[in-house]
């Protein structure tokens, strides 16, 4: 996130695009609340009529994966209309006139084709948009799970730059981290281009830094491979063994078929986790790890606020912190990694070797955490970044981007629109959350949300089992009929195995990040006699 979560509350304008903030971030999505009942103005793009919606002065229900087609229509309008910020453009930004030049192919009759959202609301939002600053974005996984995952988030930026919201208080570009820590991960390093503190691999003077630091030789200089990548590499040879860290990829990677394929393929599989899960079953060994209050570290959250964790209790059995583990394996290697805590870890090894985290220090994160930048001990943390318009780049660059349609789209064969989430009760796979009673009382197992106008056309009931089938596989699950589901579209999740939307997702990738259109593939619904 440029911005911070206090800012929220405070806002005067909020557009939240492609996610359900209710259910996936809960907490998030009460200040947005706060926001409005404070006389804040939200708009809402997304293809559900999701609870925000009840908030919000405009819902625009567009179709899956046409979100670029939208927002270069919303920036047609602007631009046109003279409504944009042109000192901010202009000044403090490179390459206005290439986006000019695409989003010109979008009128709002063209972008109202593609999008299914009508043309007098495209006027209606970008007017709106235009009419307060600033105003704050917020997305999430509802703009990143496609092809085009990557030109969505470009879209994203060009719209807030084009507005001049960007480095201010209560503006910005906020994604909202799909998962627990994700923050975190990619901060230490758990990308295969980049060292901890973003520190690019290809950089001959960061290689040269950690080689000096660890007390190793020719650290690669090419970037590894993507989790995608990873696993078609355990098909075709190229890799034989799998380190699987806290993750069940075995639920949550798309077409769960190939997946159960890839990893029965491997030669070797290690998984470190808390519980045993539908990934350990592929796995030769299993090394328990302790939880996240049987751990004394930090996590990092969305705002980029490094916050520090204490342990609660002590880890069950033989499970140990997964540093600890780490620092064992890597002595079998003959590597003695001098730390010996959380603590000193933190301290003489990360922030020490990433100038973005160089003033956090345990000591300082005693209480509400840092927000990196952060690079001194007499530094504050930054709540918001890109001050005054001024880019860690220099300036911002417009990214103009065309809309591609999804992999795969609904035909004749499989007329309905398959899209992913998240439901309330339940985090990913279930791994912690379906071992609380109350929450699996609560939410005990998956259906297919569809809508009351392709329910009645199919004589399907509220609660009956139907079969929804993909070209990938099929999954037998109870009809949920809601009017926040539009016509010809359905939506599941993947929290249960049985039911898995994943058995059904299309393994198509963004070419660019590698991520899975988990937001878009093409099914069919079957009564079932």
């Amino acid at each position: 996130m440029t911005n911070s979560f206090s800012e929220f509350s405070n806002a005067k304008m909020i557009l939240v695009i492609g996610s359900n903030m209710t259910e996936a971030h809960p907490v998030a999505a009460t200040y947005v609340k706060n926001a409005v009942q404070k006389g804040a103005s939200l708009i809402v793009i997304d293809p559900r009529k999701h609870r925000l919606t009840d908030f919000s002065d405009l819902h625009l229900q567009l179709k899956v994966g046409s979100d670029i087609a939208l927002l270069n229509g919303i920036m047609h309008v602007l631009i046109k209309e003279d409504l944009y910020d042109k000192k901010f453009s202009l000044t403090k930004c490179t390459g206005f006139e290439d986006l000019k030049r695409s989003v010109e192919q979008y009128p709002p009759k063209i972008a109202a084709q593609i999008s299914g959202v009508d043309e007098e609301t495209i006027l209606k939002t970008a007017r709106l948009l235009a009419s307060v600053k600033p105003a704050m974005v917020c997305y999430t996984l509802g703009i990143t799970e496609h092809t085009c995952g990557k030109n969505n988030v470009m879209s994203v930026a060009n719209l807030q730059m084009l507005l001049g919201n960007m480095g201010m208080e209560g503006g910005g570009v906020n994604p909202l981290r799909g998962q627990n820590n994700v923050q975190g991960a990619c901060d230490m390093g758990a990308l295969p281009n980049v060292f901890h503190g973003y520190q690019q691999v290809a950089d001959p003077g960061s290689r040269k830094k950690f080689e000096t630091a660890w007390q190793v030789t020719n650290l690669p200089e090419k970037p590894g491979l993507m989790i995608p990548e990873m696993m078609h590499g355990l098909t075709n040879g190229k890799v034989r063994a799998f380190y699987i860290f806290g993750e069940n990829l075995a639920n949550t990677e798309p077409d769960m078929n190939k997946v159960a394929k890839e990893l029965e393929a491997a030669e070797f599989i290690v998984c470190q986790d808390l519980f045993l899960t539908e990934t350990t079953r592929f796995a030769d060994v299993v090394l328990p790890a302790a939880g996240w209050s049987e751990n004394e570290g930090t996590f990092t959250n969305s705002e980029r606020r490094v916050n520090m964790v204490r342990r609660a209790s002590n880890p069950p059995g033989i499970a140990k912190p997964n540093w600890w583990i780490f620092k064992q394996i890597a002595k079998r290697f003959g590597h003695n990694w001098p730390s010996s805590s959380a603590r000193e870890i933190w301290d003489n090894e990360i922030s020490v070797l990433a100038p973005s985290l160089g003033g956090i220090k345990f000591d300082r994160i005693q209480k509400d955490g840092l927000q990196w930048p952060c690079p001194s001990l007499d530094h504050p943390g930054t709540p918001y970044l890109h001050r005054d318009g001024n880019f860690t780049h220099g300036k911002g660059v417009f990214m103009p981007a065309d809309w591609t349609p999804p992999a795969e789209v609904a035909d004749d064969d499989y007329p309905f629109v398959l899209s992913t989430g998240r439901r309330l009760y339940h985090y990913h796979t279930r791994t912690q959350t379906g071992r609380c009673e109350g929450l699996n009382d609560l939410l005990g197992e998956e259906t297919a949300d569809i809508s009351p106008e392709d329910a009645k056309q199919m004589g399907i009931i509220p609660q009956e089992m139907i079969r929804v089938r993909s070209r990938r596989g099929q999954v037998c699950v109870k009809a949920n009929l809601t009017p926040e589901v539009p016509k010809g579209m359905v939506w599941m999740a993947f929290h249960f195995t049985e039911g898995n939307a994943n058995w059904l997702t299309n393994s198509a990738l963004d070419p660019f990040t590698l991520t899975a259109e988990y937001k878009a593939c093409a099914v069919q619904l079957e009564k079932i006699e």
